[in-house]
């Protein structure tokens, strides 16, 4: 499935995105790997084999204008793309009555219209071509609103929503649309978090150091799109639950949700940010 193909990863040059590239890289696809940090880009290029045969492509996924040239450096290199994994994106930590207007814009910018505008400019090849598979990286806040996370929930529900209309629109001309939403994979996703005045958090949260090795759930991912599985959860105790209380009960989630805020859960969350 993944052999030879041609493979578009963005916020590769860390994290989750750079576990995708690798267990893409260990399945034979040649890839695309965006993000801001060339230098980073080029050391997991390295750490995924086969020299020459990957593409280092550094740009900011919000930088709209700059899009048309990107793409056509993507589509010029080997002539197509066979799949596209938008994965780039930011988290946030802040209550909605402590967070500036602004953390909202930047987070729709970033986790809502910059893949939805990659998209948008692969989307005419892969109808032409009649095949290609489109993944979008959401999370398990975008099944279920999640507290200190206003901003970041309202972008991944609209992605998720994005990916659910396009997959009917697509299926017709072979095009797959998969959704992956993890729950917590130990990155520096929570270090990088916006607060409520757009500031960089540099705190990591205990269930992201103890979430999943990214690696291991990059290779669960990758299973899950061979399996054909469009709307894919990669999740482990109570975010998995989270995700399946919210289609069954989703009152006793809320309910569960708003217990955990009035308990103190904004205050927990600063103080560890702070020590």
């Amino acid at each position: 499935m993944f052999a030879e193909k041609i493979y578009w990863v963005t916020g590769a040059s860390s994290g989750l995105g750079e576990a995708l590239a690798k267990t893409l890289a260990a399945e034979g696809a040649r890839l695309i790997l965006s993000g801001r940090n060339e230098a980073e880009l080029r050391r997991v290029a390295a750490d995924c084999g086969a020299p020459g045969q990957h593409l280092i492509l550094p740009f900011d996924v919000t930088e709209f204008d700059h899009l048309p040239q990107v793409t056509e450096q993507a589509f010029t290199w080997r002539g197509q793309i066979d799949g596209l994994i938008n994965n780039a994106g930011i988290s946030q930590r802040s209550l909605a009555t402590e967070t500036d207007f602004s953390v909202y814009q930047r987070m729709i910018n970033t986790d809502l219209l910059a893949p939805i505008a990659l998209t948008q400019r692969v989307l005419p090849h892969m109808v032409k071509a009649k095949c290609g598979r489109i993944v979008m990286i959401t999370s398990v806040a975008g099944k279920a609103g999640s507290p200190m996370r206003t901003a970041y929930s309202a972008a991944k529900f609209g992605l998720n929503g994005y990916a659910e209309a396009l997959r009917c629109e697509v299926a017709m001309h072979g095009i797959n649309v998969h959704t992956i939403a993890p729950g917590s994979i130990k990155t520096n996703v929570s270090v990088n978090a916006l607060t409520g005045d757009g500031s960089r958090r540099g705190e990591s949260d205990p269930a992201i150091e103890n979430g999943m090795d990214p690696l291991k759930a990059a290779k669960r991912m990758i299973a899950a799109i061979k399996r054909e599985e469009r709307d894919i959860v990669i999740a482990r105790g109570f975010e998995l639950k989270m995700t399946q209380m919210r289609k069954r009960s989703p009152n006793k989630l809320f309910d569960a949700m708003a217990a955990t805020v009035a308990r103190g859960y904004a205050a927990q969350m600063k103080a560890g940010a702070k020590s």
